[in-house]
């Protein structure tokens, strides 16, 4: 019988112990509003092997609410096993610590019940109810979610020990809750306390009724304060759909989450980097100015602070506006890069959680569980595959270090995927393979003795239709999913290979790395064996080709679509020919760099790893310059360094005048002209006071800081995670906002221009030394 909400996009889950079982909680979005579905009386379950249950009984005596049954499954290594059932949570944290100090081995023990149950049902997003409604029964389905979304930000005092506003944005909402007195707009709405702004802004949640807040480090920072501000005041937050209060707590890993029945909390900085964005810096001004070309309405970062605390006391009205401005930044930004559709797609290829951080592994799980266990296997005790193998991460060639004219790059697409696909590497594909008794004709060597089945696997097939789908989204131009798939498929290598995975196994990480190695090296020698072309550099997936530099230009693109189209016909005739497999490998023409660079090591004539420089030619005739692993994309380099290597490099490249650009430099450095340029940034990578034996500048610089901060009554101005800008001065490595000393020019002369200069001067049989060192007796 059909409910009148009986579907739904998930928003939260949650899992309780009640009398009759553990009770299964979702909140779901349905096409008109919100809803929440129960189900009751669920067992929670885990595995251990049918050789421990005596031992497991034993340990268990006297622990009721638990049983142990034989299933019809078995481990990788094809040993039996049984399931043992919990009626609560309490009962199986119990268990498994009992089992746990016994040296009882456990597999998918980890596993959240109210996570299980969605996976083993293939439920990724989208689900309809059918059956009882008094206890229904979850299917997954297809549904176009439409959330209500809310922008969240905070103003409080420099100590954040009082809140003075809390504004709030949406298309179609804006409101900004001001602390004290003045005259109520439309907009701002003035409240006599922090007591009754607090519970202003829970009045205003219940009535707008979000499904999702999105704000700017808005866990780490907005809803703790608020939850620290709310236990403070003894007023509790009630902000959930449960009319529960708001829960707040920080993870060992230093991460915070904020949890609410049906409304879920994305931060701006996370879901950035989780959909692969890359910046400088990650702060709402920076990224702002990056994709908006705007930022915030206080534009001297190092006093924003100061002026905020100015207008709450003398321009209410002003704070009101920056405040609400912060929050249309950062929905904007949502806007612009396509991050909550981003996070759908996620979820419905994966099944993970629309505000999971990271979760490559649970993604794998969410993917790969449920075919296993209907192929009779359970997964592996986490990390219990075999280590202490020969398995190098991806292949970097050594490079030639030159300046050269007409280079191609090759990139093969989507490489460790491919190789999963093509060479049939699996976790279950593995165990079959090395089974007793398995036909010789339907197996495909690997590496480190890893022999894998063809027709017994699951990877290959998930990475068929990821490829298919992502093949799909380009077609379609949607490239949020596009994006999505990427990065998904490019994730389960690390699965693989990482010591905290539960299929962890260095025969699994290493047939396809080795196999990269491989193919890479023998790439190389097909092209200098077959048209007489120099491989100067190659990295994991791709191979860097010198024409030669007399090359024609306009020849260079026909000259990398004829080298593809012969490799591809290549691999697939080698691959028949040696495996008796299709090649899914597809190597494709990338790049044309007109002028290129592969530098040499500092103090060193071997060539680099990972730092080139090129100048890159498109189809229409126009070109751009490129840089990988050089200075100028190294936030830690001032960036009177990074400009200089910019244009220094492009004038060379385009055969424009270049040496009057490096004299002129050096001199408005020594004029100090250039000041606000030779700030150096660094991230720190824990407290201050944990820097004991090495404390390299930046710390010097924040340890300064700290001080004059505390004289002055403020609260430390860094901590892990934060990055340092500082100067060196005569004095040594002094913070930006508190610098005494004058600044050491000749510093940034030795140790930021030159090096930068030197490393293409070398190429032209000059150096920077023998250009400057002529200036200075004119002065």
């Amino acid at each position: 019988m059909s409910q009148p909400y009986d579907t739904g996009f998930l928003l939260t889950r949650q899992q309780h112990d009640r009398a009759d079982g553990i009770e299964l909680a979702y909140w779901l979005r349905g096409e008109q509003r919100a809803f929440q579905v129960r189900i009751p009386a669920q067992e929670a379950v885990f595995f251990i092997h049918d050789r421990s249950v005596a031992k497991a009984r034993q340990l268990l005596a006297g622990l009721s609410g638990w049983r142990l049954a034989k299933v019809q499954l078995c481990d990788l290594n094809r040993d039996g096993v049984h399931a043992l059932y919990s009626r609560s949570l309490r009962t199986q944290r119990q268990a498994i610590e009992r089992l746990q100090q016994g040296g009882i081995a456990m597999m998918e023990e980890d596993i959240r019940h109210c996570d299980r149950y969605l996976m083993e049902r293939y439920i990724q997003g989208a689900v309809k109810l059918v059956g009882d409604p008094a206890a229904p029964r979850l299917k997954p389905t297809e549904l176009a979610p439409r959330f209500r979304v809310l922008s969240i930000d905070i103003e409080t005092t420099m100590r954040a020990d009082k809140i003075h506003s809390i504004a709030l944005y949406a298309d179609d909402y804006q409101r900004v809750l001001m602390r004290g007195k003045g005259q109520d707009t439309e907009q701002v709405c003035y409240l006599p306390d922090e007591r009754a702004l607090l519970q202003a802004l829970v009045d205003a949640v219940v009535r707008y009724d979000p499904d999702i807040f999105i704000g700017w480090n808005v866990v780490g920072f907005d809803f703790r304060v608020l939850a620290e501000r709310a236990k403070a005041l003894r007023l509790p937050l009630l902000l959930g759909r449960d009319r529960e209060p708001l829960q707040v707590h920080q993870a060992g890993n230093g991460m915070w989450f904020a949890r609410m029945a049906g409304r879920l909390v994305l931060d701006g900085i996370d879901t950035l980097k989780g959909a692969t964005w890359q910046f400088e810096s990650f702060s709402l001004e920076y990224v702002s100015r990056q994709l908006l070309e705007r930022g915030k309405l206080i534009d001297h970062v190092e006093v924003r602070g100061d002026e905020i605390q100015r207008l709450f006391r003398e321009d209410k009205p002003a704070l009101a506006r920056y405040n609400l401005e912060d929050c249309k930044l950062v929905w904007d930004i949502f806007d612009k890069a396509q991050l909550l559709d981003y996070l759908i797609e996620r979820t419905r290829l994966t099944g993970l959680a629309l505000d999971k951080v990271g979760g490559s592994a649970a993604a794998f799980d969410n993917q790969y569980l449920p075919p296993l266990h209907r192929s009779g296997y359970v997964a592996p005790e986490y990390a219990s595959g075999q280590s202490g193998l020969s398995a190098p991460g991806g292949y970097v060639m050594d490079s030639r270090p030159g300046l050269y004219r007409q280079v191609l790059v090759l990139d093969f697409k989507s490489l460790y995927p491919s190789i999963i696909q093509t060479f049939m590497i699996d976790p279950m594909g593995m165990a079959e393979g090395l089974r007793e008794g398995a036909a010789p004709d339907d197996l495909v060597p690997g590496f480190n003795h890893a022999i894998f089945s063809r027709s017994r696997t699951i990877l290959p097939g998930l990475i068929a239709r990821l490829w298919q789908a992502r093949d799909r989204a380009k077609r379609a131009g949607n490239a949020p999913l596009s994006q999505a798939i990427k990065i998904i498929m490019n994730s389960f290598y690390g699965v693989l290979g990482s010591n905290v995975c539960r299929f962890f196994d260095q025969r699994l990480s290493s047939s396809i790395t080795l196999r990269g190695h491989e193919i890479l090296t023998r790439t190389r020698d097909e092209i200098e064996r077959r048209f007489g072309y120099t491989v100067i550099y190659g990295d994991t997936d791709s191979v860097f080709i010198w024409l030669g530099d007399e090359f024609p230009d306009e020849q260079a693109d026909s000259r990398g679509a004829e080298l593809a189209a012969y490799l591809n016909d290549w691999w697939r005739e080698q691959l028949q020919q040696r495996f008796q497999l299709d090649s899914r490998l597809e190597i494709e023409y990338e790049t044309h760099y007109s002028r290129f660079l592969m530098p040499t090591m500092r103090h060193s004539e071997k060539g680099t790893k990972k730092r080139y420089a090129g100048l890159k030619r498109a189809p229409d005739g126009s070109s751009k310059m490129v840089f990988k692993g050089l200075e100028n994309v190294r936030t830690d380099w001032s960036a009177v360094a990074r400009q200089l290597q910019e244009q220094l490099y492009e004038r060379i490249f385009r055969g424009q005048p270049w040496r009057q650009l490096l004299i002129d430099t050096v001199n408005r450095v020594r004029a100090g002209e250039l000041d606000d340029q030779l700030v150096y940034r660094k991230r720190l990578r824990q407290p201050v006071a944990a820097y004991t034996r090495n404390r390299p500048p930046h710390v010097q610089a924040a340890e300064k800081a700290e001080r004059e901060a505390d004289k002055r009554g403020l609260p430390a101005p860094y901590g892990p995670g934060q990055h340092v800008e500082y100067l060196i001065t005569v004095n040594g490595a002094e913070p930006v906002d508190y610098r005494q000393s004058p600044i050491d020019y000749q510093h940034y002369i030795d140790k930021q221009l030159k090096p930068v200069a030197d490393t293409i001067l070398q190429f032209l049989d000059t150096d920077f030394d023998s250009l400057i060192e002529p200036q200075i007796g004119l002065f």
